[in-house]
């Protein structure tokens, strides 16, 4: 699984001598990882082909996180792929705020995760109608 979100889906330009996209953050990294946790186990057994899931962010509203609209994206093109794939799957990010859950916090307030102690939770659940397949947390 490739991800990466280009500068200007956010309407920014490369400052500096060079002025192309550089390496994978380490956000575009995670997520990558993120997205292909819970599809590879839906690949039939025995299916050994090479597949490549290629997810780029070309607008983004600076609001809303792209990763969970990826992960859903890249279930959704396996799925009509035609490759031997038991999907789709869903998935949602779940906060915590002010005794309240949140479902797909915004960007702002799960950036601010560390520094306010009244929100304490970034979990990340996705799976098919039938199980979850990941459930990846973050809390203190």
């Amino acid at each position: 699984v490739h991800y990466q979100e280009k500068y200007y889906a956010a309407g920014k330009v490369p400052g500096g001598f060079f002025k192309r996209e550089a390496r994978p953050t380490e956000k575009e990294t995670l997520t990558a990882r993120l997205i292909d946790r819970p599809i590879r186990p839906l690949f039939v057994p025995g299916f050994k082909n090479e597949v490549l899931v290629m997810c780029t962010v070309l607008s983004h509203d600076l609001v809303n996180d792209p990763d969970m609209v990826a992960m859903i994206a890249a279930s959704a093109a396996l799925t009509i792929s035609g490759a031997p794939f038991r999907g789709p799957i869903a998935a949602c990010r779940v906060g915590f705020e002010d005794g309240e859950y949140i479902l797909n916090p915004e960007v702002d307030d799960m950036q601010d995760l560390r520094l306010k102690p009244e929100q304490r939770l970034d979990l990340v659940v996705a799976g098919t109608k039938d199980a979850v397949m990941m459930v990846e947390s973050e809390a203190y």
